[in-house]
């Protein structure tokens, strides 16, 4: 029989492969984890449908849990991976690493024009350079009171 526990945490550690300073789990792209007949079974929802990233996450799973026996990886893509999954813990770490998180549900994602502090210096100066970022999900900011650039997580 598996160690689910034991599993899990094993999986929590696994980095995400674009931004490495947050897990899989706390991105929320890790849907399930379950014990099956066959081994263990890992369900993943991509943050987007074409990330190019899918397939190395996919093997980084395998390879993590290699030890409990076969897994198998199974891609959901409905419902669509949404900023909301992103767990608080996600959340501070994006912003250590200096992507500021989203800051409102998907819900309220369209009619709230965010307000953004800088994830370095903390200032209120902010202004947005490009609606896209490194990926599609992030755009770029700059902080007109330190002059650095920075990332913001867009709530989708």
């Amino acid at each position: 029989m598996v160690n689910l526990a034991a599993a899990r945490e094993r999986l929590a550690a696994v980095p995400d492969p674009e931004i490495p300073a947050v897990s899989l789990v706390e991105l929320g792209i890790v849907r399930d984890l379950r014990a099956t007949d066959a081994g263990l079974e890992v369900v993943l929802t991509p943050t987007y449908s074409g990330c190019p990233a899918t397939e190395l996450i996919a093997d980084d799973v395998r390879a993590a849990l290699a030890e409990f026996g076969p897994v198998t990886v199974t891609l959901q893509r409905a419902p669509a991976w949404t900023t909301d999954w992103i767990t608080p813990t996600g959340r501070e770490k994006l912003q250590q690493y200096g992507i500021v998180p989203p800051q409102c549900g998907s819900a309220q994602a369209i009619s709230v024009v965010p307000r953004l502090r800088c994830p370095r210096c903390s200032g209120a100066q902010t202004e947005q350079l490009s609606r896209f970022g490194s990926t599609p999900c992030k755009s770029t900011w700059r902080c007109i009171d330190c002059g650095e650039p920075f990332e913001y997580f867009k709530p989708i």
